[in-house]
């Protein structure tokens, strides 16, 4: 079974489909209930960790508060996907058209930015160094219950699909408040040894 639960921030302030939420955007009435009602937690979680964007910091402070369980890290590994800041506040209608030209390119060559945004190639490096810290993180303090969002989650997922798991992620968004186990990988099988 795995150490660790994942669970998106609950719904915030100005959220629309296809929206990029500013960095400060706050959770709403309806987000602090919706987490009220992701609870109880499952057993034996003992400890959260979370981004420090504030809808997700302001998510995991409400759940320390009603199940007494102590915030161990705010880590930036947690953070959503860095979008370049022309999309912020913005909703697919009014996409600039660089951002609009990005998109069209991003999955033939992952490593490309549009202007201050985060690369898919560097989104997906960020994940991988999420998973290792939320297992050492899970073996310092237990089962762990990490809150973060929902594109940042879905590619650590699919982290087996490389920098393409950002399309699966947008395509097969997380719920406000949904909670799922982040499997636990495979050890790699043993090197055999080859005679010539």
């Amino acid at each position: 079974m795995a150490d660790i639960w994942l669970m998106r921030h609950g719904a915030y302030e100005g959220h629309r489909p296809g929206y990029h939420a500013p960095h400060e955007a706050a959770l709403t009435v309806e987000g602090r209930d919706q987490v009220r009602r992701s609870l109880p937690l499952p057993t034996g979680i003992t400890a959260i960790v979370t981004s420090p964007i504030p809808r997700a910091r302001q998510t995991a402070t409400l759940v320390s508060h009603l199940t007494g369980l102590p915030i161990v890290a705010t880590s930036g590994l947690l953070a959503e996907w860095r979008a370049p800041s022309i999309v912020l506040g913005r909703t697919v209608e009014t996409y600039p058209s660089a951002y609009r030209a990005w998109r069209a390119r991003r999955l033939a060559n992952p490593t490309l930015r549009c202007e201050d945004g985060e690369s898919l190639a560097d989104l997906h490096t960020r994940a991988r160094h999420c998973a290792a810290f939320l297992h050492h993180t899970a073996q310092r303090h237990g089962r762990l219950l990490a809150v973060s969002h929902t594109l940042l989650l879905g590619v650590l997922t699919h982290l087996q699909e490389g920098p393409a798991a950002f399309t699966t992620a947008a395509r097969t968004p997380w719920q406000f408040a949904e909670r799922r186990q982040l499997a636990t990988p495979r050890p790699a099988p043993p090197l055999r040894r080859t005679t010539w």
